[in-house]
């Protein structure tokens, strides 16, 4: 069993799997922070941004002032932004028979894969993943479409320029590999081929593209306990090299950990996960025990933080903001914690006296997301689901949408031009601040320090995301609410599911540089788990032991079993083993064909082996003192007996030989042949024939 890293980004994975002749990629996520490195993308023409002078090395060498800007002492790519993308020269991505997605965040780098390198397989995703996924490319999609650059920077990108560059941009790594957004039509074309799962819903892979049809024939002898015969019958209906099925993670709507298992192998991945109670579904913990191996990602980008305080924290500050007459600035996704915020404010509002300002969501998909969130109920956790059969919405934002308190739009332009007042607070993407509406409301409302921006979303650095709108008079406040698991929980939890082996990124397994005296932020355990990082290959510590074999009913009524001890028979079987994807049956050796009545006779190029009589098998021990009683009544009085750590070994000195009494066997050293036979004959006698 081997394992491919072809991401770099703990919290956004993208892992190959090979498991019994199934290639499974684990999630497919999109590092986006590599778009921090170029400038914004205003929707509105910026004079600012506009007139920024190029870059030109200090001895005047290197001049890329047509691809990049400076900018408050930094310098940025002035082209459409790019994403680094999952490495793709590891393996041959074509071979993947399944993708399986945890959630919304993790599949963004799904059209990548799938309508670039050949893919032909399935990707498996619960149903709010792929809506939800949908809404985000599509969000994406339009950010991009709506602001295009023409031009295009690469010159940057080569190495010995590379590294004249002044950072970050001079640490940026794979940049060959950053790709501009996908189109609608990759979009379309990738979720198309997304297969919808439930919860605790077994998937069967019975085929593999490396191994699709496999018929090998050969004379197969074993020896088949009593015991074996009932269980081969009872699991005959389950077919197919791997099971896959998704479990709760408790992260987000439709968020999935996954049980990859064979009839004797359990792996299980466990990816953005969450103990904590907020929307989801609660996470399911109890069917991750007994696994092999366990591969963890996706634990929480904020150890330090507590999301109850952050949660505290945002609603103080925008209170005081608002209260002192200055707008309030969220940029934040269009899932996931934005639902809580809401929640929190709606009931904060009250007795914080913010009754009469407005809140704005401004988005793409504003309007689908709000929506999505009501009608997948089943996937939420108890409480609010119970509020279905009053019924009534499971989120309140259903009421600050029906008293006006909460107002949403595809975009600044319209109807929000017409609506908008302030002070207020808006909901708005993307959290990178490099495109999208909240470029706008940045340059709107960042000369003045009334207004405030709050930064909720933990997966970019808010002072890099700053960087290009320096100097900046508005108030900054960094508020990271991250749900996903702890250090402290996950090694309570892997306590409790005991898996044999741990599998992460080698980020896990040692404290963050800025607080390397943190020991509690990392994962310690016994054994030390597996590190991997990006483009490397791991050999996991997992050996198969056993296949399954069924046996057809006839062939198992041949069979004549002997009693070898009580309550143990055993039986010989001779018998052709066909496999064929993944599933091994023992079928009845046909009988040769008879002879042509002609003396000469064609050749056949393939004839079936023919069945030959098989030569009997023996079973139990030579009593060492009755076998030493045995060999004086024929004759053979002068033994030296010495004993090993297999056995006995019994010198007939008179006669020069030697007897290896051991477990598993009995050996003779002869020179005469006549009395190997003898000796061969009272062996055999302390032995059962089957």
């Amino acid at each position: 069993m081997k394992l491919y890293c072809l991401s770099g980004h703990p919290t956004l994975p993208c892992n190959v799997l090979k498991f019994k002749s199934t290639t499974i990629m684990l999630d497919c996520g999109l590092d986006t922070t590599s778009v921090l490195n170029f400038l914004p993308l205003p929707l509105v023409h910026s004079p600012r941004l506009s007139k920024l002078p190029g870059w030109v090395s200090k001895d005047g060498t290197i001049n890329l002032e047509k691809e990049l800007k400076e900018c408050a002492g930094r310098v940025f790519v002035d082209a459409q932004p790019e994403f680094c993308l999952p490495e793709r020269e590891l393996l041959d991505l074509s071979t993947i028979d399944v993708i399986l997605i945890s959630n919304y965040h993790c599949m963004m780098a799904l059209p990548y894969i799938t309508e670039h390198t050949g893919f032909t397989g399935t990707v498996y995703a619960t149903e709010p993943t792929l809506q939800i996924g949908r809404l985000l490319m599509e969000e994406l999609v339009n950010f991009m479409e709506r602001v295009p650059k023409a031009q295009s920077a690469t010159s940057w990108k080569n190495k010995e320029i590379q590294r004249m560059l002044p950072g970050p941009l001079k640490d940026a790594v794979d940049v060959w590999m950053w790709k501009r957004c996908y189109s609608m039509q990759e979009v379309n074309s990738a979720l198309s081929k997304v297969q919808l799962v439930g919860y605790s819903q077994k998937v069967v892979r019975i085929d593999s593209v490396q191994e699709i049809f496999k018929i090998s024939h050969f004379c197969f002898r074993a020896v088949v306990t009593s015991r074996l015969f009932s269980r081969l019958f009872f699991l005959q209906e389950l077919f197919g090299a791997v099971q896959v099925s998704p479990l709760s993670s408790g992260y987000s709507l439709g968020s999935s950990n996954w049980i990859i298992q064979s009839h004797h192998e359990k792996v299980s991945y466990v990816s953005g996960s969450s103990l904590l109670t907020t929307h989801p579904q609660p996470m399911d913990q109890s069917s991750l025990k007994n696994s092999d191996v366990l591969i963890l990602t996706g634990l929480t980008q904020m150890p330090t933080a507590n999301p109850d305080g952050m949660l505290g924290e945002f609603c103080s500050n925008l209170a005081m903001t608002i209260r002192a007459g200055g707008n309030v600035l969220v940029p934040c996704y269009s899932s996931g914690v934005i639902y809580d915020l809401l929640e929190c404010l709606y009931q904060f509002i009250e007795s914080a006296n913010l009754g009469t300002t407005p809140f704005y969501f401004i988005s793409p998909i504003a309007n689908s997301s709000l929506e999505f969130s009501q009608i997948f109920a089943e996937w939420l956790c108890h409480n609010k689901q119970t509020k279905v059969y009053l019924p009534e919405p499971p989120f309140p934002h259903a009421e600050l949408i029906q008293t006006n308190k909460l107002k949403h739009y595809p975009s600044i332009h319209g109807d929000f031009s017409s609506e908008f007042r302030q002070p207020c607070v808006v909901f708005t993407g993307h959290p990178s601040l490099r495109f999208g509406d909240v470029v706008h409301f940045m340059e709107l409302w960042g000369k003045s320090s009334l207004n405030t921006i709050i930064f909720t979303e933990p997966d970019f650095s808010y002072l890099d995301a700053l960087a290009p709108y320096q100097p900046l008079a508005m108030k900054c406040v960094y508020c990271p609410i991250d749900t996903r698991l702890n250090f402290h929980q996950v090694s309570k939890l892997l306590k409790e599911v005991q898996p044999l082996h741990v599998v992460c990124p080698e980020q896990y397994t040692q404290p963050p540089l800025t607080q390397s005296h943190r020991s509690d932020l990392m994962l310690e355990l016994q054994p030390p788990p597996m590190p991997y990082r990006r483009c490397s290959v791991l050999n996991l510590p997992f050996r198969r032991r056993y296949e399954r074999i069924y046996i057809l009913p006839e062939l198992a009524n041949s069979l004549v079993p002997s009693e070898i001890k009580p309550g143990v028979s055993v039986a010989t079987v001779s018998a052709l083993l066909h496999s064929k994807d993944n599933k091994h049956t023992l079928q009845s050796v046909p009988k040769p064909p008879p002879m042509p009545p002609s003396k000469k006779r064609k050749r056949v190029i393939e004839e079936p082996p023919v069945a030959l009589a098989p030569k009997p098998m023996l079973s139990g021990a030579v009593a060492l003192e009755a076998f030493l009683a045995t060999l004086q009544k024929h004759g053979i009085t002068e033994v030296k007996v010495e004993e090993t750590a297999d056995g006995h070994i019994l010198h007939l000195q008179a006669e020069d030989t030697l007897i290896q009494l051991e477990e598993d066997g009995t050996h003779i050293v002869c020179d005469s042949e006549p009395l190997r036979t003898t000796l061969r004959d009272l062996v055999l006698r302390f032995l059962q024939k089957l």
